[in-house]
């Protein structure tokens, strides 16, 4: 039977090659070694005529070195990444552990790690959602990291592209309409302080009252995702709504005691009595990073009033906002041309003498 690989060496350097019969390209063995060159060309094409027998000799091999290899199946991988979670904030976790409960994601659960083929997975991302494609690349880079998979189920340009749902800042009159169709006095205020902080739905209602700094208007509070502090300074429209806030304690000690689901199932009801779409909680963030963009408002200054760690991240929130630049000729008329000094009236050799105003004002005359 005739081999398909063939070997020869390189009299330039000293390595070995491989030569493909049927494809006509070469590959280096990256060694000088003739005895390992010939082992590494005997493997190649007895893989070659027996990919099944190999495919039974490369398991043995693995088996020895973790002998849970065999077995282990993906609802391993996904117990194992939610232990791997549990120093992360309670909120962050939660979310994971609710991607881990789709449906599209039945039919892998069982399914060891060995024997899952790429339309396994494409048969799951067929199923599910964009939440899919994110959390099955998650799990299975994890499992790669942990060399419970030996190869990549899915290169990186067969996975599915990301496209997320557009996201937007809510508009004052979509604000307005829904502190006007909120009845509660405690809720009606908690989307009045969105408005204006622009904080995550969990900061803001876990303020208290000892957050706010009255003698120098500050309200400063640490993020409970990341940990970084955000300072804001308030005026006096602010400092109105928080005095209809307990003065101490909790500022929303009733709306406090629900889960950020539910508070966002009660925002999105409110949204459906309206008519609103694409909007939620966390677009007020977004609603304040396009506003502080729109008015010139610095960056860092906005960054740091967000909690923001990154610009990148800042920008992702601010890119929807509309910027009117002005013309350039307008710009050029506001230039206020100065005054020029001939050198006819400049001081003398060695004297530091400057013209008199009078000099300057006749100058500017002529």
């Amino acid at each position: 039977m005739k081999q398909r690989y063939r070997l020869y060496r390189r009299s330039c350097g000293g390595r070995f090659y491989l030569h493909d019969s049927v494809t006509g390209k070469q590959e280096s063995l990256g060694t000088t070694d003739r005895i390992e060159a010939v082992r590494l060309l005997h493997s190649k094409n007895e893989a070659d005529r027996q990919p099944a027998i190999n495919l039974q000799i490369a398991r043995a091999y693995l088996a020895a070195g973790d002998p849970d290899i065999m077995t282990r199946t993906w609802q391993v991988v996904i117990d194992e990444m939610v232990k791997s979670k549990q120093g992360m904030q309670g909120s962050t976790r939660e979310r994971y552990v609710r991607s881990f409960k789709e449906h599209a994601l039945d039919s892998l659960r069982s399914l060891p790690i060995l024997q899952t083929r790429p339309e396994h997975f494409l048969q799951a991302l067929q199923a599910g959602t964009i939440s899919t494609n994110d959390i099955l690349r998650r799990l299975h880079n994890f499992a790669l990291s942990m060399t419970w998979l030996p190869w990549p189920v899915l290169t990186r340009k067969q996975w599915p592209a990301l496209h997320y749902g557009e996201k937007r800042g809510i508009t004052w009159e979509e604000h307005q309409a829904i502190v006007a169709a909120e009845y509660n006095p405690e809720r009606k205020v908690f989307f009045e302080l969105a408005w204006h902080v622009g904080a995550a739905q969990i900061d803001l209602v876990s303020l208290k009252a000892e957050d706010v700094d009255w003698h120098n208007q500050l309200l400063s509070y640490k993020r409970r995702k990341t940990g970084t502090p955000a300072i804001l300074r308030f005026d006096e429209e602010v400092a109105a709504i928080l005095k209809r806030l307990p003065e101490s304690g909790p500022l929303f000690p009733n709306w406090s005691k629900f889960t950020s689901s539910n508070r966002a199932a009660h925002f999105w009801h409110i949204c459906q009595r309206l008519g609103f779409t694409g909007i939620s909680l966390h677009s007020y963030r977004y609603a304040w990073a396009e506003r502080a963009k729109t008015v010139g408002y610095p960056e860092r200054y906005a960054q740091e009033a967000l909690g923001h760690k990154s610009k990148a991240v800042h920008r992702a929130y601010a890119k929807k906002a509309r910027v009117e630049l002005p013309s350039l000729e307008s710009y050029e008329k506001k230039i206020v041309p100065m005054p020029r000094v001939s050198a006819t009236s400049a001081p003398g050799n060695g004297s530091s003498a400057a013209p008199s105003v009078s000099q300057v004002a006749q100058q500017a005359n002529a």
